[in-house]
């Protein structure tokens, strides 16, 4: 896979920063004008870009009754159907190409998660700078060879994907000419626990699928996007509400404006912090060396006195002799007077 991917006009690579995603999903509550604020909270908390997704209740499942389309796992939308659940959280299709404009005004870049044929078509028209595979998309092999074929960058979550399941989806992308694909360690589960989280098979999955990684981040707070940038992510992806108390489908674990903005400049914090791998004395910490231990004489001797750990003692600063040569001088004669608080030197000694 490709190790140098752009989305918009960032770049996203080993020496890149995090790329940060906001996502809207269905906290616009069906309410055109919390949309547009929404977008507008993104761009203010620094995102890189708002996502949407791109379905409707009749293009994601059937209008049945029947027990297995009954939501019964132990979610947050337990007691109802999968088709209402998504009558209530799409997003109105003609909202999204003004959604992307208003994004892209504002710096942001705008794409989706399309759920069928008809939304990769409709995302096309609005030329969307790249897609997002949902994790329980993950197993849809049409939809993945459909959207590889268009030759944008997909980004991919395993929320719910075996090491077959990711292998297989990487092939379709290869094997449509696509690989600018980014996959996403996620726990699917709202909101995740974090003993869930497994930070370390992100990790792995960039060496294993030798591929660009990030994290898609269901659980509360910020502490393990910000972890997981420390550990090499380079996408991050949080769900983004006005205000959990508002109310809606994914509220309960959205983050709110102010903590997705304290998240973000944590993260970009930590981007400074980790680096590179150096072991280059700084001007600074040169500076700073002249505070380290070293050894002066610490009682006045007489010419022909012997050192000993009463009168040669390892202290700051570092003006004396290294203290590597503690045991090497003591005993050994003085061959002038010293007195109290004099670096060591050779010339001191016989």
């Amino acid at each position: 896979m490709n190790h140098e991917i752009k989305i918009g006009k960032r770049f996203i690579n080993e020496n890149s920063g995090a790329y940060i995603i906001a996502e809207m999903s269905g906290n616009h509550n069906m309410d055109y004008e919390r949309a547009v604020k929404i977008v507008k909270a993104a761009a203010e908390a620094g995102a890189d870009a708002i996502k949407l997704q791109t379905y409707t209740a009749d293009t994601i499942t059937l209008d049945s009754d029947a027990p297995c389309f009954q939501i019964t796992q132990g979610t947050l939308w337990d007691g109802t159907t999968l088709h209402k659940l998504y009558e209530e959280a799409y997003t109105p299709w003609d909202w999204q190409p003004k959604l992307k404009e208003l994004a892209e005004s504002l710096g942001l870049d705008c794409f989706s998660s399309p759920f069928d044929f008809t939304s990769v078509d409709f995302l096309e028209k609005m030329d969307v700078p790249a897609y997002k595979i949902a994790s329980f998309e993950i197993t849809d092999i049409p939809l993945i060879k459909k959207v590889a074929s268009t030759g944008k960058p997909v980004i991919i979550s395993t929320g719910i994907a075996s090491v077959e399941d990711i292998e297989l989806a990487l092939k379709t992308c290869k094997d449509a000419g696509n690989e600018n694909v980014i996959l996403l360690k996620c726990c699917s589960a709202y909101p995740a626990p974090y003993e869930d989280i497994n930070l370390e098979t992100m990790v792995d999955m960039a060496k294993k699928f030798d591929c660009t990684i990030g994290l898609s981040d269901h659980t509360m707070g910020s502490a393990v996007s910000v972890a997981a940038v420390a550990m090499g992510a380079k996408v991050i992806e949080k769900h983004l509400t006005l205000a959990r108390a508002d109310g809606g489908v994914d509220a309960a674990f959205s983050m709110e404006p102010q903590e997705f903005k304290e998240m973000v400049d944590n993260i970009r914090i930590i981007e400074k912090a980790r680096g590179k791998v150096t072991y280059d004395i700084t001007e600074k910490q040169e500076k700073q060396r002249e505070f380290a231990r070293s050894l002066f004489i610490a009682a006045d001797i007489k010419a022909g006195e012997v050192l000993t750990p009463e009168n040669l003692r390892s202290v700051r600063p570092a003006n004396g002799l290294h203290t590597k040569y503690y045991e090497e001088l003591l005993g050994k004669k003085v061959v002038r007077d010293c007195k109290y608080g004099e670096p060591m030197s050779w010339d001191m000694v016989e």
